[in-house]
């Protein structure tokens, strides 16, 4: 009974904003259960790995048994780490959980996270922590070939002990992300802080493999980004079978519509839909994004009920605002009902390709700071394929710095060519 109170104080204290403004820089003024005031700005919660990526990328197409001659570097990664670092790139304050070793590759993390001002109290730093590495065999193209992962140490550290001693940053959170490199009671902890506050989480499937994870806190999730072959990965773990299939990659798929291709992915879709995600984000590499969402525009409005525009973002904002006007897809497509099934296509924008690793990681950090900006998700879905643009375009995962007036540019095309490819009730 104490355990029950003591929550529902939290809930309603992390409403108490004084004194009341209306701004885009609003403090935070947390009464804690245990009677301190708590005054800061509320900053979205990344949950998940830090990883140090090796980088080898050859200067010829490279033949099997035997050594390329090629670039080998050092990139600071990790699907969560680059989400954070993304979103802190474009003016919020993203607080990281996670778990660094101390040795070389968890040094180089952990400066580079100080150096941009960022908090490490949810960081463990531990001499037993063994340092996720991950190592990117890349193509001439920039695609990534192959890959060897050594990242035990964010299952085994990465504990719902650890993440609960950060309850209280979770609950007075705009937005919760949790990649799915985390275990299942992992996963679960963190989703459960943030139902108790009715905080919307945000889950990336990270690989094809581990987005079967979705299937222990599909429940409490209220946006997922997955690729075309994730998204089959967790369609078939939620429905308990092996139903849906990968889209063939063959020359007829160059030739294959927006309209088509999203009629091919659609059933998939559905079921993660009709599971309780709100919104689903839908990555199809050069063809763009699918944003989906059951009824139609107003729909999506519902995932983004409890994100409330805390962090001093105003810039980004009022820029992309300026840029992008709201409410672009209005009413005329709304319907009622959760039979609906309601899809928009967002183009993908060209590029001069580096590498293409942090591009979904940027597409999300871009989105997630978008929304605690205070953008609606379409605008911020605009945003996030500008912050990918940037990222492809660089040597590291995430750009060391963004032109915001760039991103806006970038946005604005993307937002006027999105369209709509599917409006109906599915059966």
């Amino acid at each position: 009974m104490e355990k029950s109170a003591r929550r529902r104080l939290d809930c309603i204290s992390r409403h108490l904003v004084l004194p009341p403004q209306t701004n885009h820089g609003l403090q935070q003024v947390l009464l804690l259960s245990n009677g301190q005031v708590k005054s800061e700005e509320a900053e979205p919660v990344v949950i998940g790995g830090m990883v140090l990526d090796i980088h080898a990328t050859p200067s010829i197409p490279a033949n099997p048994r035997t050594t390329t001659p090629g670039k080998v570097s050092y990139v600071l990664g990790g699907v969560a780490r680059n989400v954070a670092e993304c979103i802190s790139k474009l003016g919020a304050k993203p607080f990281m959980i996670s778990a660094l070793g101390l040795d070389m590759p968890g040094n180089l993390l952990l400066e580079h996270w100080k150096s941009s001002g960022l908090s490490t109290e949810g960081i463990w730093k531990h001499q037993d922590i063994e340092t996720p590495v991950v190592c990117n065999v890349l193509d001439v193209s920039g695609e990534l070939a192959a890959a060897v992962a050594s990242v035990e140490a964010i299952e085994k550290f990465l504990t719902p002990e650890w993440i609960q001693q950060f309850k209280y940053n979770i609950r007075s959170a705009p937005v919760l992300m949790i990649d799915a490199n985390l275990t299942l009671s992992a996963l679960k902890a963190s989703c459960q802080l943030a139902a108790e506050c009715k905080i919307p989480v945000w889950f990336e499937p990270v690989s094809v493999a581990k987005s079967r994870r979705i299937s222990s806190v599909v429940k409490y999730v209220t946006f997922a980004s997955p690729n075309e072959d994730e998204l089959v990965a967790m369609a078939n773990n939620l429905s308990g079978g092996n139903v849906y299939r990968p889209i063939e990659r063959n020359n007829s798929r160059k030739k294959c519509s927006t309209e088509t291709l999203f009629h091919l992915l659609k059933p998939a879709v559905w079921v993660l839909l009709e599971k309780g995600i709100k919104i689903v984000v839908v990555t199809v590499g050069s063809d763009g994004v699918f944003l989906c969402s059951r009824g139609g525009p107003s729909f999506m409005r519902i995932g983004c009920e409890g994100i409330k525009p805390f962090v001093s973002n105003g810039e980004l904002f009022n820029t992309v605002t300026a840029s992008c006007p709201s409410n672009l897809f209005s009413s005329p497509l709304d319907s009622e009902g959760s039979s609906f099934l309601f899809a928009m296509h967002f183009p993908a924008l060209p590029a001069s390709v580096v590498r293409l690793t942090g591009a979904g990681d940027c597409l999300v950090g871009g989105t997630i700071a978008s929304i605690c900006a205070g953008l609606d998700v379409m605008q911020s879905l605009a945003v996030g394929i500008a912050a990918s643009k940037a990222a492809v375009e660089g040597e590291t995962n995430v750009p060391s710095v963004f032109n915001l007036a760039a991103i806006a540019d970038d946005a604005r095309s993307v937002y006027s060519a999105a369209k709509v490819v599917f409006h109906q009730s599915m059966p």
